[in-house]
């Protein structure tokens, strides 16, 4: 499969709203989404109703004196922009079968470091409802640098069709104009052990999982995505096992030296929701998430919000340490599940009553996060502070040739390939659019791994034909 990484402002009429000059000119059946975005990087995918090959004309000051063209004909494309300058605003648009879409605009991410960044989460949205759509259009309506999709993104069953109908076309406002990330839910496990997943969607790999699990530093925050379905033995052992997954994430851990780190998994290693706290994550990530310095984990799969005290081991850390707090953020869409326990006391806030999302914004040594309604209600507000050494003076950007860069292979999704760090994606949105274990005596709930649960754009015609480096995706697993 194919997508893409850039981030698109603007009106949304204009970023994504694509008129017609002539009866022939093709359309985009997937309308631009954004993943990569680094500081020297970019990549832009989109599928077509019709086989040509298109290219990516993008520029600063509004200009598009630059291209970047796909391999081949096709209908499923995914173009690589190189040579970018870090924190930088471009201008793009996409030129294919004659015809050219409106420009629109991203911004690379910053210089690695920079102490400023913006993030939104959520997880259970992927129904194709109003409820959804509300959500993603509040998301947009923030302008975060970058979306945190938390596992269950395309109900029921992960299709490809699912993914298109139920992600990709409510979604693609946000998608388009925020760069995003996401970790697999058990409902796309359902189809081929998640396949249309990993098809659907580029994400950073690591060396020993792959997109299964990951991790990157955007900013001066290390952000790490974790398969908990591996660990539920949902995953092929030779892709995904636990002790695999478990012994990267300790190295991982040990080797980021960020001020701060964020963990975001789907299923929750403390939740009082329907299915409940899940005692083998618990039992197995947690322990490194207190030893390595995690700040914040974020989790879905129960259909709430939840935010716990710090905790250690079974119970609430003591007040005298530092330990991570743990999100059930799980509102995005789905059904909402009424509580049928009582507030546990490790839980410091619980809701089951709205939809919402998690926005964050880490500032030098202080994370302040808000869990908003789509109609900006406010459900919690925290925030986690820590002292911060000085920041190391940054050094000038090396500016790149304005040149077209060359064309970019994208790596054999069935391969290892280095870890892909994003970055940080700024710029105006314009109008939003449309093996078991028993659990702890602490009355959480059971262990239970499953849950219950856009038209074409036409393109306007084309001026001069764009040049240099995009690619086509092959199915991965």
């Amino acid at each position: 499969m194919h997508r893409l990484y850039s981030l698109a402002f603007g009106a949304v009429a204009a970023a994504l709203t694509f008129t017609a000059s002539s009866a022939s000119a093709a359309s985009l059946t997937r309308q631009p989404y954004l993943q990569r975005v680094g500081p020297d990087t970019a990549t832009i995918a989109f599928r077509l109703d019709g086989n040509c090959v298109p290219a990516v004309r993008y520029g600063t000051q509004g200009s598009t004196h630059q291209s970047a063209q796909s391999a081949d004909a096709g209908r499923t494309h995914a173009v690589v922009l190189s040579g970018l300058q870090p924190g930088t605003e471009y201008t793009y648009l996409v030129e294919a079968c004659g015809a050219r879409t409106n420009p629109v605009r991203f911004s690379t991410a910053p210089v690695p470091g920079t102490r400023s960044i913006h993030f939104t989460a959520v997880g259970d949205f992927g129904m194709n409802n109003a409820d959804q759509r509300a959500v993603a259009n509040a998301m947009l309506a923030r302008k975060p640098e970058l979306f945190l999709m938390l596992g269950d993104n395309a109900y029921d069953s992960g299709t490809e069709a699912e993914f298109q109908n139920n992600l990709f076309g409510p979604m693609a406002p946000l998608l388009a104009q925020v760069p995003s990330v996401a970790v697999p839910g058990n409902h796309e496990y359902v189809t081929n052990r998640a396949q249309p997943y990993f098809d659907n969607l580029y994400l950073p790999t690591s060396s020993t999982g792959g997109e299964h699990y990951y991790s990157f530093d955007w900013g001066h925050v290390h952000f790490v995505g974790l398969d908990a379905n591996c660990a539920m033995g949902m995953a092929s052992q030779d892709r995904c096992s636990l002790a695999s997954q478990r012994k990267w994430l300790e190295q991982d851990l040990a080797a980021s030296d960020a001020p701060w780190k964020v963990v975001f998994l789907h299923y929750p290693p403390w939740s009082s929701g329907e299915h409940g706290s899940q005692p083998l994550i618990r039992r197995e990530f947690t322990p490194l998430f207190e030893k390595y310095g995690v700040d914040l984990v974020l989790t879905g799969h129960d259909h709430h919000y939840e935010r716990s005290q710090p905790m250690k081991g079974n119970a609430v850390g003591p007040s005298s340490e530092r330990n991570p707090t743990y999100l059930v953020v799980g509102g995005g869409g789905a059904s909402l599940r009424p509580f049928e326990t009582s507030k546990p006391s490790w839980t410091v806030v619980r809701n089951d009553q709205d939809h919402g999302y998690l926005d964050v914004r880490v500032e030098e040594g202080t994370l302040s996060a808000q869990v908003l309604t789509p109609s900006g209600k406010l459900i919690d507000s925290f925030t986690l502070t820590k002292d911060l050494p000085p920041a190391p003076q940054e050094e000038p950007p090396v500016t790149a040739d304005p040149g077209s860069p060359p064309a970019v292979e994208q790596p054999n999704p069935t391969q290892p390939s280095t870890p892909s760090s994003p970055g940080t994606v700024t710029g105006d949105p314009g109008l939003p659019g449309g093996p078991e274990d028993e659990e702890d005596a602490d009355g959480l709930g059971p262990n239970a791994p499953g849950c219950s649960t856009s038209p074409a754009m036409a393109l306007l015609p084309a001026g001069a034909l764009v040049l240099a480096g995009a690619l086509r995706r092959r199915r991965r697993r």
